[in-house]
Formats: structure tokens, sequence, C-alpha cells
């Protein structure tokens, strides 16, 4: 039997309405939707830069990128390990956010290390706020390097809230506060406002060339790599 699409637009309005879809595991044909009483989300001026993670950044090797490898990372962040032998994620959910990526409204950061997918997350754009879905972590710190550029994006591009959907020490550690559900939907209501431009997630990487004439245009490079000086840099400039 195969299992029915989301509806794009449903998603999207339960997603302004504070919910979102869950699977109980990956094989699961449906999903059930899930509104928390708690919210955990990530003030964009309270990103907790350790001196570790700092230093990570400098000295590292890391580079990351922005929607550059995104079904990927939505594997490698379903895909079972020894602490996690299942997932949430099932193929509705995958193939529903594989969607709203070709519309530009999911989007993926992955950090690398020799070439290799080391590390990223995924989340869901609407207006000004970001839905952090999942992320994964195959190399120390490379899952925290990749949200220190999500909030450096999400800062830059004119983001108002970065939702997390359930605290956990690691989210905690590096700056995430756990909310109840009115508090949240306030912030959520405010950030998806018609009356307000929506966030710019490409903006963080748009750089100007000359075109051939001698004049300067703006283009979008997604595909370009970012070092952790580039990403920490950044997060000082827009603190």
């Amino acid at each position: 039997m195969v299992s029915k699409s989301l509806d794009l637009d449903l998603l999207l309005h339960a997603y302004a309405s504070g919910i979102f879809p869950m699977a109980d595991h990956e094989d699961d044909e449906d999903v059930y939707w899930v509104e928390p009483r708690t919210r955990g989300i990530l003030p964009l001026d309270q990103f907790h830069l350790s001196k570790s993670l700092s230093k990570s950044l400098k000295s590292s090797g890391f580079i990351t990128s922005a929607n550059w490898a995104f079904e990927q990372v939505v594997y490698m962040c379903g895909a079972p390990t020894q602490d996690r032998p299942s997932t949430w994620i099932n193929g509705q959910i995958a193939e529903a956010v594989a969607k709203l990526h070709q519309r530009g409204q999911a989007h993926s950061i992955e950090t690398w290390h020799d070439g290799q997918l080391v590390g990223g997350l995924y989340g869901v754009s609407l207006g000004r706020a970001f839905f952090g879905e999942s992320m994964f972590s195959r190399k120390t710190d490379a899952s925290k390097i990749a949200l220190a550029h999500l909030v450096a994006r999400l800062r830059f591009g004119g983001f108002a809230l970065l939702d997390c959907q359930f605290i956990t020490p690691h989210l905690q550690s590096l700056g995430a506060i756990e909310i109840d559900r009115s508090d949240y939907m306030e912030r959520l209501n405010a950030a998806v406002s018609d009356d307000l431009p929506n966030g710019d997630f490409g903006a963080y990487s748009m750089s100007l060339y000359d075109d051939e004439d001698g004049s300067s245009s703006r283009v979008m490079t997604v595909s370009s790599p970012i070092s952790g000086c580039d990403i920490l840099q950044s997060l000082t400039h827009t603190s």
C-alpha cells in the first residue's frame, strides 16, 4: 500500500498554527500532528558561542554550505545510529520537505570535513520563522557548526524566530530555551505576519559580480562553501 502524500498547503498552514508532523517510525505510512504544550526555541540574539566551539570554527578545517545537499541531509538525519535506532522521518515527511525545498521553503545547512558530509540540519521557512526539523553529526562539533551557520544566516536575513520544537541538552547548551505555548504562539504570529517582509534565507550567501557591461548584479551563491572563520565573523558582526 502506498501512503498518500502530504498536502503542502496544509503542511504550511500547520506550521503557521504551531503544529508539525511526525511519524512513529520511518516505515509508517501515516503521520500524526504534534502541538506541544511547551516549545523549544533558540533566540537568535542569545546563541551561545562557547570557547570550544569558537576554537572549532577557527581551526578545525570544517566548511559549511547551504542547500547544497538537501536530500542527503534529510537522509542522514533519518539514518539509524547506535544511540537512535529509528527515526520519526518517514517517506511522507521526506517527500514533503523535498517538494518544499524545490519551492524554496525548506533549506539545509551542510558541514563538510575533508570533502565528506559530517553534519548538517534542515528545516522549513515561513515568513520570518524558521522551523528546525532535525540535525545530525558524524564528527565532534559538526552539528554545532551547522547551527552556528544557520543562526548567522537567519540573523542576516531578517528572521525573527528559530523554532527547535523540543528542548534537548544539546540545544540548551547552545542557547535554546523552553517557553509555553501562548508565548510561542505570540512570537510565531508576529513572525508570520503578512504585514512584514519574509526572511531572506539566501541573503547570507549573496555576492556582487560584475556583468559583462561593467555593471554589478546580485547573484545567489548557495553552492559556495563557507569557512568556520566566516561564520564566526558573521556571528560577531550580527550580534
